[in-house]
């Protein structure tokens, strides 16, 4: 997650995977939240469940706040925003699931990448995990 070109979500000390089958309409993101780093607050049209595998962190939904750790399964609305910090001392692993295999992201605040401190997040995008495909949030999704 050290890719220049998300200037959102910049995370060097963190990983992620998509998983998803041409066949299916339900995406899966597996992902190890570095020690210290944390998803930032954003948003999505569809709901998403997170599945803790290992470490501590806190979760954000909405107005809420809380801990999760390994076992804990987070339930995440539609239109709610969220994110998960790494409080601990280990990676965090999770697993993100989505009824859809198009996933809209509009990020709420920013883990800046270098020389990018000052500027607001992006625009909101949508991936097809099909076919690998991004395009912009809009209201024909």
């Amino acid at each position: 997650m050290d890719d220049i070109r998300d200037a959102d979500d910049w995370r060097p000390n963190s990983h992620w995977a998509i998983v998803s089958d041409p066949k299916a309409d339900v995406a899966v993101i597996a992902e190890r939240i570095g020690v210290g780093d944390a998803i930032p607050l954003h948003i999505h049209r569809i709901d998403e469940v997170i599945l803790f595998l290992s470490g501590n962190a806190t979760e954000r939904v909405g107005d809420e706040t809380f801990g999760v750790s390994a076992g804990d399964i987070v339930l995440v609305p539609a239109g709610q925003i969220h994110g998960t910090r790494n409080t601990g001392d280990v990676e965090v692993e999770i697993r993100a699931v989505f009824p859809s295999a198009r996933i809209d992201m509009q990020y709420v605040e920013r883990n800046p990448a270098p020389g990018t401190e000052g500027d607001t997040p992006g625009p909101g995008v949508v991936w097809d995990m099909r076919t690998g495909g991004v395009q912009p949030l809009g209201d024909q999704d």
